[in-house]
């Protein structure tokens, strides 16, 4: 008696572990979803998924989804998705977002662009709802000299056949502020741009600047201008103030070198009237010899001493000035 009871409880038991396991590994209540729902998945292939370490979860809610979307996506094309490391409900959501919105968009293409990196989901809804890009200030300076500030609204599209290997946001906003630059500085006067900028609006979208991206210009519009420096002014000061201090430069080596010419001209001077002194040194020694030679006279010499005094007088009378002795008061 004890011994069947025994054999009951454990009969019991093993029932119990094996529904439990049966629950666990197998899941059974996903199978029977998925069932409901008209999705055709074996509850071998859940476990060979849990083997495959593919969530079954994410497979069948995604072909559930799916298949009310009115989809008809395959469950190895999903499991191979995320095995390569994909993000399977955002390409389900995304599939089924752009055909309510009657876009092309397969099933390769938007597993293309999740696995480049790009959000997917997110690009198909901007492509329904065009987001607007706000730039930054954008300086230019038109021919009259007068720098600007521009800022403008971009209103751009995703371009879903661009997304994979298309370049992104910041590429646009380059291309824009190039744009903007270029169309501020062909214009003859910042009033010009000021009255009409518009203008530059439809410069800039004539260039296709959204070729080789990722998104679509759509419109841009001018939001902000406002008026900088005066930087004609700003040059011609500047070149004033170089050509100044290069003038004072050349005035600077002028002098220089007149003071340098005048010192050697008093280096000369001074020069010449050492030779003259020392010329008149020679003079009585001169006299000197001519008097024990016998060749100068005691007579020769007084008419000498005349000739001199004479010859000094006539240059203090010819120069007035000189020579004269003041008058004194009797």
């Amino acid at each position: 008696m004890e011994q069947g009871m025994g054999m009951l409880i454990g009969i019991i038991v093993a029932v119990v572990v094996s529904i439990w396991l049966l629950f666990v590994y197998i899941p059974v209540g996903l199978w029977f979803s998925a069932l409901v729902s008209g999705v055709r998945v074996s509850l071998i292939q859940l476990v060979l998924m849990r083997w495959r370490n593919v969530p079954p979860k994410v497979i069948v809610s995604a072909m559930i989804t799916s298949k009310k979307a009115g989809l008809d996506l395959k469950r190895d094309d999903l499991e191979a998705h995320y095995l390569a490391g994909g993000k399977v409900k955002n390409v389900v959501d995304a599939l089924i977002s752009a055909g309510k919105a009657n876009m092309e968009l397969d099933f390769q293409v938007a597993t293309a662009i999740d696995l480049a990196g790009r959000d997917v989901f997110q690009a198909v809804q901007m492509s329904v709802n065009p987001k607007v890009i706000n730039t930054p200030p954008v300086t230019a300076v038109a021919k009259d000299g007068i720098q600007l500030i521009a800022k403008a609204r971009v209103t751009v599209r995703a371009n879903i056949q661009q997304l994979v290997g298309g370049a992104g946001e910041e590429t646009v906003l380059a291309r824009i502020g190039e744009g903007v630059v270029s169309s501020i500085g062909s214009s003859a006067s910042h009033k010009a741009v000021l009255e009409n900028p518009d203008s530059i609006s439809k410069v800039v979208l004539s260039k296709g600047l959204d070729a080789g991206t990722a998104f679509e210009i759509l419109s841009i519009d001018i939001a902000d201008i406002d008026i900088g420096k005066n930087i004609g002014a700003v040059l011609q000061m500047d070149q004033a103030n170089a050509d100044k201090n290069i003038a004072q430069a050349n005035a600077e080596k002028r002098r220089a070198m007149a003071v340098a010419l005048e010192q050697e001209m008093v280096a000369k001077a001074q020069e010449a009237r050492a030779a003259v002194i020392l010329a008149e040194a020679e003079v009585p020694k001169a006299i000197a010899d001519a008097f024990r030679s016998g060749n100068l006279g005691v007579m020769d010499y007084y008419k000498f001493e005349n000739i001199q005094a004479d010859t000094t007088m006539r240059e203090s009378i010819a120069k007035p000035g000189k020579g004269k002795k003041p008058s004194s008061d009797k």
